[in-house]
């Protein structure tokens, strides 16, 4: 066991410093696997050696229903199926029936009906290649359950029919990745089954490219982005299964998007603990983001994306020259309908429109993880921190609504029926709805930018309400201070202010608020209906995953009981990874886009 660090988790302690044990074998195996050497391997070979054995004062534990340490099954099984020359072989009779027994002990449990009947294919694969007992008519049914989760295109949800996941679990943390590991290492045992989950992964893998940017990063979606680097490992399951993609991505595009992010996961440098460690968070130690299973050595899930490790030098992912992102100068509006997202390059802007997705169980901050309007790779999601008022609950890229007069607010959680994408004269627009209260409803439409105004995108609400609300509205959080002195953007006393000489600040009026920082400039505006009041938010610290300290532009107005409102909002992005972005976002925000007309039609009653 390895503890790195005291906080808990709602399973015990010793199944948390298991996965400080574990989690590291999703590097240390490939690389093995590959021909190289780790001095540390025999302390990891000790570790596993004393875990198991029920007479060692180490000793794990035998798995029980629903077991944590059966998540860490899986980088065992995996370890000892490709590293078996250092993890298996050396091992006495006695040591290697531990093992067998350890990792056997979960195979007549009840499981998760999720990602998790992974864990067991691969602890009864790792055991396989070795020859101990295994249960093949569990990986068996395991595979079949597995297979119920599959959508279509390349895609699966997280889990059986009843609600929507699809988030980076469906790609490199799980899904696509075990696929994938699983298509190499039963090729000759179960090649029907191997070839379907490649063929799977080029589908995916032409959808999947758009939530990375051309500088590296990856959007920001769902629950464990504490993760970190793991949200780029399908890419490198892509080069140890060996799977060639489709045009365009080659393996130097393939190459560029893995590198691309980790070099940029090296610029975060606050990620680490005092004693050397991962900590829990995003780009700085953050708990309100976590989850309440990710323990210190959770993080280290993050090694899932060294798989290309276990091939050679000769392979031709390594042989091949770094390409740049294939749509980097591109524009893109694509509809995905089985996750419910329209991905977005336009304007240098990398981003996803959502609403159509949540999690099958209370998630902490499951609002902020799957029900926000849009998901960006450069202005990443923002949590709520605490229960009260809009600077804890923090409405970035959301819909916020209060029936108390701003202490206690509502943002989307979970799907009101279901959501679709429709097509208007030619674009793809995410529709979805909520219902906060019984007697009020929400119907929402999210709208790509238009080729003349790239940097803005739409959302029209429709409010119905029985009851007096207030409403508000964000944008995306920037970083909250000046570059030049690191103070707050907004005073001490709630003052505001925009330098544009020095292009940075805030700004609100009676329709609009807009702020620029550092992290690229941000705004709202309202376009139709009556006035909704611009105002800046300072953000409760720590509620964005990158930047400790952020503003909100937003929008505000009072509802009354008995009314039916439609608000036609415009939202601003300009990163600050777009080359001069300080001289072009007084323009860009000067030019407010057009409604379409089927969307006026809409807000005043004609339904043609």
């Amino acid at each position: 066991m390895v503890k790195v660090g005291s906080t808990g988790t709602r399973f015990d302690e010793t199944a948390a410093q298991v996965e400080g044990y574990a989690r590291p074998l999703w590097a240390l195996a490939p690389l093995l696997a590959g021909g190289s050497t780790y001095a540390g391997t025999d302390k990891f070979v000790a570790g596993l050696v004393a875990g198991t054995d029920p007479e060692s004062e180490e000793f794990w534990g035998y798995m029980e229903d629903q077991d944590q340490r059966m998540v860490e099954a899986c980088p065992i099984g995996y370890t000892l199926a490709i590293a078996h020359k250092d993890f298996w072989d050396p091992l006495t009779d006695k040591q290697k029936k531990n093992i067998e027994a350890w990792l056997g002990s979960m195979n007549d449990k009840d499981m998760p009906n999720t990602n998790w009947l992974w864990f067991r294919v691969f602890a009864n694969l790792g055991l396989a290649a070795n020859g101990a007992k295994w249960d093949k008519e569990r990986l068996e049914k395991d595979i079949k359950q597995l297979n119920t989760f599959y959508r279509g295109d390349g895609w699966s949800n997280d889990g059986p029919e009843g609600y929507r996941q699809m988030d980076y679990y469906s790609g490199s943390f799980a899904i696509q990745y075990l696929q994938l590991l699983y298509a190499k290492l039963a090729a000759d045992t179960d090649p029907t089954q191997a070839e379907e989950y490649k063929s799977r992964a080029r589908q995916y893998a032409l959808d999947f490219v758009h939530y990375f940017d051309p500088e590296g990063r990856a959007i920001t979606f769902g629950r464990s982005l504490t993760y970190r680097w793991a949200m780029v490992a399908f890419w490198g399951s892509v080069v140890f299964a060996d799977v060639e993609l489709p045009e365009p991505l080659s393996w130097g595009v393939v190459k560029g998007i893995w590198l691309r992010n980790l070099r940029w996961w090296t610029t975060q440098t606050d990620i680490f603990q005092s004693n050397g460690m991962l900590s829990i968070g995003y780009s700085y130690p953050n708990t309100y983001l976590a989850e309440n299973y990710n323990s210190p050595g959770s993080p280290y899930w993050c090694m899932l994306a060294f798989a290309p490790l276990a091939q050679p030098e000769t392979h031709p992912f390594w042989q091949a020259k770094e390409e740049p992102h294939p749509f980097a100068n591109s524009r893109i509006v694509r509809p995905l309908p089985h996750p419910r997202h329209i991905v977005v390059r336009s304007g240098g802007h990398s981003f996803l429109l959502s609403s159509g997705q949540s999690c099958h169980y209370p998630l902490k901050n499951t609002q902020a993880k799957y029900g926000r309007f849009a998901y960006s790779s450069a202005f990443a999601y923002s949590v709520s921190t605490g229960s009260y008022t809009l600077e804890q609950f923090v409405p970035e890229s959301s819909l916020a609504l209060s029936d108390d007069g701003g202490e206690i607010w509502k943002m989307r959680r979970a799907l009101n029926g279901d959501s679709e994408i429709e097509t208007h004269d030619g674009v793809p627009v995410l529709v979805s709805s909520m219902k906060p209260w019984p007697d009020v409803d929400v119907l929402t439409y999210l709208v790509p930018p238009a080729e003349d105004t790239p940097n803005w995108h739409l959302r029209a609400h429709r409010v119905r309400t029985k009851r007096d609300v207030l409403t508000a509205e964000g944008a995306w959080a920037v970083y909250g201070c000046w570059a030049e002195n690191g103070r707050n953007l907004i005073a001490l006393d709630g003052s505001i202010t925009l330098d544009e000489a020095l292009a940075e600040g805030c700004t609100a009026d009676a329709t609009s608020s807009f702020a620029a920082s550092r992290s690229g400039a941000v705004g709202i505006a309202e376009l139709v209906q009556g006035e909704r009041k611009g105002s800046i938010i300072l953000s409760d610290a720590n509620s964005n995953l990158v930047e400790a300290r952020t503003v909100l532009p937003t929008v505000q107005k009072k509802l009354e009981a008995g009314s039916t409102t439609w608000f036609v909002t415009a939202v601003y992005a300009l990163p600050a990874s777009v080359e001069g972005w300080k001289e072009q976002w007084k323009d860009g925000w000067g030019k407010k886009p057009v409604v379409p007309k089927w969307l006026l039609n809409k807000v005043e009653g004609r339904w043609d």
